[in-house]
């Protein structure tokens, strides 16, 4: 197997000290390449799943001409050139059954939203323009060919792609799969994550506190936002900060999981012992960002049993419950809908807004405070959550964004326009 730094060390801007968030990204995503496998499901299964192989219509949609709305399909030719023409109402066409007879010159049909165009019509009158009287209609002037017509094929056609490979299926996907009586697609397996904290300091939850100790959170918020990516999460616990204990966690998760991600234990503390690991067992691509919060993050590969065997990728985050969540949102959400074959991987939707409250920033670090966006004046204004610390959890619970100070950016005065990334979905 390719050696990731062999790779990296060709690259640009390539500084495993300090990257840029930008660049970080960029670096995880180039190394990385979807999980191998598939499976077949039926279509109320297939929700959030990505698509496997192309789904080609085996029919058009719609299958036939058909009227867009209710009113009288007739023959543009049969009308005069100026003022109105009378047109003698033969019958009605229905959604599900057609009109059966033969429309001749000077003729009209009723016809309701979804029925079958009549072979002769080339235009559909809407009702409300027209007037009825007797066994006869009245169409006004000024209309066209062609109006107010579903031509078969022009929403998909037959033997075409209608869906292509690395989609994920969301419920239009879903209707748009049922609208072609397909009943079973491929979909690719599920990204296999296995997460843990590390940390003598922590415990789980329903057992006391012991002095200076404190709950895992992190372990649920992963849980959280990675069964929402659709994973299949492998929770192994609290490993403590023993380097027999991480070893052999490390080396079970990489034997069953695409992925590892942990939390704590990646800064320059005594007790750190990730970073070593990770060289040991595998490769560190990198092990700072300039970013705050989130700057100890590393990302790697652990393959301990030799290059026969894939091993799996490995996102040491920080240990602080913020610089956690950040940190995910940023690489290994981008990270893992890349494994799981979403092509192309969804950039974060962001857009400028005004702050209205200053901020402070230092040169050199991109960083991501908490915001909640709303409306001024007809214009997309943001404020802090408030208290920015990296272990405020409530800051992201409170948030819709994310307030984006770049790396070049000074202080932030009041009134100034700022890039926000939307949580919304997300979080």
């Amino acid at each position: 197997m390719t050696s990731i730094l062999q790779t990296l060390s060709c690259a640009d801007n390539y500084d495993p000290e300090s990257l840029h968030v930008d660049r970080a990204r960029e670096l995880i995503l180039d190394l990385l390449s979807p999980v191998a496998g598939h499976e077949q499901v039926f279509v109320r299964q297939a929700l959030d799943r990505v698509l496997a192989g192309d789904v080609i219509s085996p029919i058009d949609v719609p299958s036939h001409d058909n009227s867009a709305m209710d009113g009288w399909a007739l023959r543009c030719g049969d009308l005069a050139a100026t003022g109105e023409t009378r047109l003698k109402n033969i019958g009605t066409a229905f959604a599900g059954r057609a009109f059966d007879g033969a429309m001749n010159a000077g003729e009209a049909v009723r016809i309701m939203t979804g029925a079958v165009l009549p072979p002769e019509a080339d235009c559909v009158v809407v009702q409300e323009v027209a007037r009825v009287e007797g066994d006869a209609v009245i169409i006004p002037p000024g209309q066209r060919s062609g109006q107010n017509l579903r031509r078969a094929g022009e929403d998909l056609q037959a033997g075409r792609a209608a869906i292509t490979a690395g989609k994920k299926l969301r419920p239009a996907e879903i209707g748009i799969i049922a609208s072609l009586g397909v009943a079973e697609l491929a979909v690719r397996r599920r990204v296999r994550v296995a997460l843990f904290s590390t940390g003598d300091e922590l415990c789980s939850i329903g057992t006391p506190l012991a002095p200076g100790a404190v709950y895992d959170s992190n372990r649920y918020t992963l849980w959280g936002m990675l069964t929402r990516l659709g994973c299949d999460v492998i929770d192994m616990g609290v490993i403590r900060d023993e380097p027999a204990a991480l070893e052999a966690a490390f080396r079970e998760a990489a034997a069953c999981a695409d992925a590892i991600i942990t939390s704590g234990g990646v800064s320059v503390g005594e007790a750190d012992f990730i970073k070593q690991l990770m060289t040991r067992l595998g490769e560190v691509a990198f092990w700072k960002i300039a970013m705050k919060p989130g700057r100890p993050m590393a990302f790697g590969r652990i393959q301990p049993d030799g290059a026969d065997r894939p091993g799996a990728w490995l996102f040491g985050l920080p240990g602080n419950p913020v610089a956690v969540m950040v940190t995910f949102y940023q690489f290994v959400r981008p990270a893992i809908l890349k494994l799981a074959g979403v092509d192309p991987v969804p950039p974060f939707p962001d857009f400028p807004a005004r702050c209205v409250e200053a901020m402070k920033k230092g040169r050199g670090r991109t960083e991501f405070q908490r915001g909640i966006l709303f409306r001024e004046n007809a214009e997309w204004c943001v404020r802090p959550t408030g208290a920015q610390g990296s272990g405020v959890l409530r800051s992201m619970s409170e948030a819709d964004c994310f307030i984006v100070l770049e790396a070049g950016r000074d202080n932030v005065s009041a009134g100034d326009t700022v890039r926000v990334q939307l949580m919304n979905g997300l979080v």
